[in-house]
């Protein structure tokens, strides 16, 4: 039973880990990469969006708190039967996403 629960977590902290890095050639992104260094990769991007903090309302005196997601700019590359989408925060990698088409 234990040896189930310590395989099941070891995967799944490797799945979380494969979205704060992203192989191009022989080459890595990572979280916290600057923009500068995923043009330097990965070229210009197909396209760009912006992605809005989520906000949370309080009953208590109306005040709005700010989540943990922070505002941010999304860039889209098409890589082959790849679409790549890495978050931006500040200028800085915050998240990357590959998916297979």
């Amino acid at each position: 039973m234990r040896v189930r629960l310590i395989v099941i977590l070891f995967a799944l902290s490797a799945a979380a880990q494969a979205s704060s890095t992203l192989r191009v050639g022989n080459q890595v992104l990572t979280a916290g990469d600057s923009a500068e260094r995923v043009t330097d990769l990965l070229g210009k991007p197909s396209s760009k969006s912006h992605k809005r903090a989520a906000r949370h309302a309080s009953r208590r005196g109306g005040v709005r708190i700010a989540g943990n997601d922070r505002a941010g700019e999304q860039w889209r590359y098409r890589r082959g039967d790849h679409v790549t989408v890495v978050t931006l925060v500040d200028g800085r990698v915050a998240d990357i996403e590959d998916h297979r088409l």
